[in-house]
């Protein structure tokens, strides 16, 4: 089942800004960032794997990617036909009904991605216990296969009702459709669930996603394979894909299934920052990825939890993905005053190109550009040296900003503003996944890592009263390194329908999940994947007669579990009542051999070999109004058996550090940088 070759792991988590790549040679955690190619980002990822010279025909490259996300965001996918029962065409437009606004009468409502002129309706029924009461006649489908290749779809959506129960109408739509040669996505494939609505949502994202991946992965894959510009190669390196989930997948099946990819970046430092928290001895974390476009934040008690239900881009999506908030902000992002003169910041963000001033090309102030006003970024340790910040272009350029916007603020206090609006919206973002949630965040440890969160956590530990910040080895690049010692994992699903009084039906049960798990096995097999196969098996439950369901792990307690878990999350259980079980879900998954590099002794996760401890400069960086004298210094430098104290600036090559006045830090055992902020 393993692979001949080949052998080499490389993570490469493509961001706003920058293009992280990490890999592991001679025992030793390595890292380098490039800048991104937001037109192309397979350009920056080969010229990120030349510049490490690894053979290509050894490597297993483990990708995480926005182009699912941003192709949805920018609303810049592919023209969708979506094929659903006659009478349910408009059911993708209708929707819940639901009011974002309780009161406002005047919202706007998020358009549909197929429009009614591409929503086709086939006269064919199935009842909801997979009865097929009306077959698909044969000549209705040739007309149907005619209209729609009249309409010139680039991609095919396919969602019948109650398909689920019995998907034989829809194979029938299905086969009359792959006459037309165009990526097709069916709902009982895709998402054998009920719910008509964000099942066909679902599927119509999957659709309007997939020529896209298809062309994006397809890119990728020869620009690896081949090398970049007129450099060729015989290589026949593997390309793998992270998904929302925290698990890996194969390319075909990335380029197949794309919604499973819509948080594929964030989700790789998720499962980064548990894994080295854990190391740290903090099992309850909230982690913070402030990167060049976004900020990602999610709560985590011990394993990163996933859920099966969630919104993106207003678009219901069901398949599973780490419970991750994102917000529009980040060192890219852009500050602006409104028309009435209020200061702004984000979401737009000016990204890698042109980027921000003092990167040497952008013209509008940015959080970075900031951060470099106030001294909190040093121009000559920045990328460790390799790259210089341009001070003086960023204060001319942001002082001519402010005279055309009349604006008479002094420079340093215009940056300190841009500082304070971005802090406000992440420690929004925070609240959202902890005090909305039921959560206190003092319980917490708050986990800094992306570019640009170190430079900000302290302050927004303070402001929610947080006791401690942790950034871990690597900051910069913690979500490639999540993506390295990712497992590869697969997620299947049925909707059932069982009601159970009492007891367990164990063998309708063990059938549905030996048939689920098969699949799994010939899943794994066909993408060539070494190791054995964990499963974790799942059922959601609801009480008769409820709306949605709670998902509960299979166990022969599963029912009293059940009731527990009802009890602790709504107050109230009612024991004496039918449950039914809705759903049965199997989580398979294979351990990653990369796992271990995140136990590696401290001095083996970093960009370079530590430094010998030396005597701190200090230099004026400006905190709360007032110009201070502060600590300069790179990590390497920090002896991990001293206690130091703020306001200090920690540089390193994937990051920055910023402890303010009165917050003292040290390097654990485990080679975590920790904060205590009070």
């Amino acid at each position: 089942m393993a692979p001949a070759s080949p052998t080499l792991r490389v993570a490469i988590d493509t961001g706003g800004t920058f293009t992280d790549c990490v890999w592991i040679e001679g025992g030793r955690v390595r890292m380098l960032k490039v800048f991104s190619t937001p037109a192309d980002p397979s350009r920056a990822i080969a010229c990120a794997i030349a510049k490490t010279g690894l053979p290509r025909a050894k490597l297993l490259l483990l990708h995480g990617t926005t182009v699912g996300t941003n192709t949805l965001l920018e609303r810049k996918g592919a023209r969708v036909a979506l094929v659903t029962t006659e009478g349910f065409e408009d059911a993708i437009e209708i929707g819940r009904q639901a009011r974002p606004r309780l009161y406002d009468f005047f919202f706007d409502r998020v358009e549909p991605l197929v429009p009614a002129e591409l929503r086709f309706g086939v006269r064919e029924r199935t009842d909801s216990e997979g009865r097929v009461l009306v077959r698909p006649d044969p000549a209705a489908l040739k007309e149907l296969v005619r209209e729609v290749a009249r309409r010139r779809p680039q991609a095919l959506a396919v969602s019948l009702l109650f398909s689920f129960a019995n998907p034989e109408n829809e194979r029938a739509v299905a086969a009359a459709l792959r006459r037309l040669r165009l990526p097709i996505s069916i709902s009982h494939i895709l998402l054998p669930e009920f719910r008509e609505y964000e099942r066909a949502s679902t599927v119509v994202v999957n659709a309007y996603l997939q020529p896209i991946l298809e062309r994006y992965l397809g890119n990728l894959e020869r620009r690896i394979r081949k090398g970049a510009g007129a450099r060729r190669s015989a290589g026949s390196a593997r390309i793998f894909v992270m998904q929302s989930s925290g698990g890996i997948t194969s390319l075909a099946s990335a380029a197949r299934e794309p919604v499973r990819t819509l948080l594929s970046g964030p989700a790789g430092g998720v499962l980064g920052a548990a894994a080295l928290a854990r190391s740290s001895g903090f099992d309850r974390i909230i982690s913070f990825d402030m990167g060049g476009t976004s900020t990602d934040v999610a709560l985590v008690e011990g394993e990163p939890a996933a859920s099966n239900e969630a919104e993106v881009a207003g678009l219901p999506v069901r398949v599973p993905m780490l419970d991750i908030h994102t917000v529009g902000a980040g060192g890219g992002s852009v500050a602006r005053f409104d028309a009435a003169g209020a200061l702004r910041v984000g979401p737009e963000s000016a990204g890698a190109e042109p980027g921000p001033i003092c990167y040497g090309r952008g013209l509008e102030p940015t959080v970075t550009d900031a951060n470099l006003l106030l001294g909190r970024l040093r121009p000559e340790r920045f990328l460790g040296g390799s790259f210089k910040l341009h001070t003086a272009r960023t204060r001319r350029t942001v002082e001519k900003w402010l005279r055309r916007n009349r604006s008479r603020l002094p420079l340093e206090q215009f940056a300190a503003g841009v500082v304070r609006v971005v802090n406000a919206g992440m420690e929004k973002a925070v609240r959202v996944v902890s005090i909305e949630r039921g959560y206190d965040p003092r319980d917490f440890t708050l986990v800094a890592f992306g570019g640009a969160g170190a430079m900000h956590a302290c302050e927004l530990a303070r402001a929610l009263g947080i006791p401690r910040v942790l950034v871990p080895a690597m900051p910069g690049a913690l979500s490639a390194l999540g993506i390295l010692r990712s497992n590869g994992v697969k997620d299947y699903s049925r909707t059932v329908f069982w009601t159970v009084s009492g007891k367990l039906p164990q063998k309708r049960l063990e059938a549905e999940f030996a048939e689920l798990e098969r699949a799994a096995g010939l899943d794994f097999v066909r993408e060539r994947w070494p190791g054995s196969i964990a499963f974790q098996r799942s059922a959601d439950l609801r009480y008769r007669g409820q709306g949605y369901e709670l998902n509960v792990p299979l166990t022969p307690r599963l029912l009293g579990d059940f009731h527990a878990q009802h009890r602790r999350r709504y107050g109230y259980s009612h024991p004496e009542r039918e449950v039914e079980i809705v759903t049965v879900r199997l989580h398979a998954s294979i351990p990653s051999p990369a796992a271990a590099a995140l136990r590696m002794p401290p001095d083996r996760i970093s960009a370079n070999p530590p430094a010998r401890a030396s005597a701190l400069e200090r230099a004026p960086v400006w905190f709360e109004g007032k110009l201070r004298s502060a600590a300069i210094c790179e990590r390497s430098q920090l002896d991990p058996r001293r206690r130091y104290a703020g306001p200090a600036v920690i540089a390193e090559y994937s990051a920055t550090t910023v402890v303010p006045p009165g917050m003292r830090f040290h390097v654990d055992q485990s080679g975590n940088l920790l904060i205590r902020c009070r």
